[in-house]
């Protein structure tokens, strides 16, 4: 079997509202770069990948892997991740990687969690993932812990979540600290507690801030300060978990952030970590260092949905719920629309590869509300309602 041509699509799908971050504003759609590699034998792979339209990039890469068999992975990253320094981008192979695995299970007739271990699980359980909003379906923006707090009751009651995580940074640090207090008293004691400030607080503030949460039993505390030291100095300070999803993010950094203790808990990402191989390689090295591992959620659409379900499934350890923007979108690309939540799970597809399929008349529609829309990533560290602001990393 050999690879014969590599297509690419950029995509934009809408979101029920505006979702506000530390270092800007989702401006109502996400955008995803859809790949399909197509082989010889007319089986075709699925892959996505984020960072705006990476049809460009995707079509440097097609020369490299044209004529390459899909089964030969260790080829294919060394071809298009290990010796293009200029290009070297573990998000763009892990699309690759990804459209792969989908011909390898399409050709197997075999689910893509048998192809990298096997599931331990049917399901996996995903959050109440609380933004800040401008535009809520309801009207008006979120301007106090309240609202915050009457979202996630709202996700726990209709999706059946137990776990939430605030991306915070965007409000004053003590008003978000309250949405985590609020959280637990309406939620009560077996909630699962998240805080995420992706790195903008100082080590002063994020110490302050966490003191004040220690008895909220969180699980964990995401990025509270800036980089490898910044995190570590946070861990020696308090008395709750450190989760990261940015420091480290690549196997360069995995052994300082070991060496300096700035971790307790890496959160997989198939884009950050080389693909869904490359996640099973983070958590051998996490198992063997006794740290924890959770899920990464990069506004991800229904196949890259899918190759995570399919990679948490296969990780026995992965015990807490998984990050997930899904919620938020009004629908999909993929065949039968949305996935469905179903006690605060999603189902691992079961057919053969990623077990998903593309809805054609969606991808043209959104095709074109991309080329409407256009590509935010320009003008992502904004704030529309703001126009003078922009962010400043360790400023509170």
């Amino acid at each position: 079997m050999k690879i014969i041509d590599l297509k690419a699509r950029t995509i934009a799908i809408p979101l029920n509202c505006q979702l506000r971050h530390n270092t800007g504003v989702h401006p109502g759609y996400f955008l995803r770069t859809v790949i399909e590699i197509i082989t010889d034998e007319g089986i075709v792979g699925l892959g996505e990948v984020g960072g705006g339209d990476q049809r460009g990039a995707m079509m440097k890469l097609k020369p490299r892997i044209l004529g390459l068999d899909p089964f030969h992975l260790e080829v294919l990253k060394l071809k298009v991740l290990r010796s293009i320094y200029y290009l070297s981008n573990s998000r763009l192979y892990a699309a690759i990687e990804m459209a792969c695995l989908d011909i390898q299970g399409k050709a197997l007739g075999r689910p893509m969690s048998d192809l990298i271990g096997g599931r331990v699980r049917d399901a996996v359980p995903m959050i109440a993932y609380l933004f800040w909003r401008y535009d809520r379906p309801q009207g008006g923006d979120d301007k106090c812990a309240e609202d915050m707090a009457d979202l996630c009751e709202e996700l726990h009651e209709t999706l059946g979540v137990n776990a939430m995580k605030l991306k915070a940074g965007v409000m004053p640090p003590d008003e978000e600290a309250r949405v985590v207090e609020l959280c637990r008293e309406r939620l009560g004691p077996s909630f699962g507690l998240r805080i995420d400030p992706n790195g903008t607080w100082s080590v002063a503030t994020a110490t302050r801030i966490g003191r004040r949460l220690e008895p909220m039993n969180m699980e964990y505390f995401e990025d509270p300060a800036w980089g490898l030291e910044g995190n570590a100095a946070v861990r020696k300070a308090i008395r709750i978990p450190i989760a990261t999803n940015m420091y480290p993010n690549k196997f360069d950094d995995l052994g300082p952030a070991i060496r300096l203790g700035a971790v307790d808990i890496v959160l997989t990402d198939l884009h950050y970590w080389e693909g869904p191989r490359g996640v099973k390689d983070l958590t051998a090295v996490c198992r063997t260092f006794n740290l924890d591992v959770a899920m990464h959620s990069g506004a991800e659409f229904g196949i890259e949905l899918a190759a995570m379900l399919h990679t948490a499934a296969t990780i026995p350890e992965m015990h807490f719920a998984g990050d997930a923007h899904y919620h938020f979108l009004k629908d999909d690309i993929i065949e039968g629309g949305l996935m469905k939540y179903v006690d605060g799970k999603i189902a691992v597809p079961t057919g053969p590869g990623l077990g998903v399929k593309l809805d054609e008349e969606k991808m043209r529609r959104y095709e074109k509300y991309f080329e409407e829309k256009g590509d935010y990533y320009a003008r992502f560290h904004q704030d529309p309602r703001r126009p003078e602001w922009f962010p400043i990393v360790g400023g509170t």
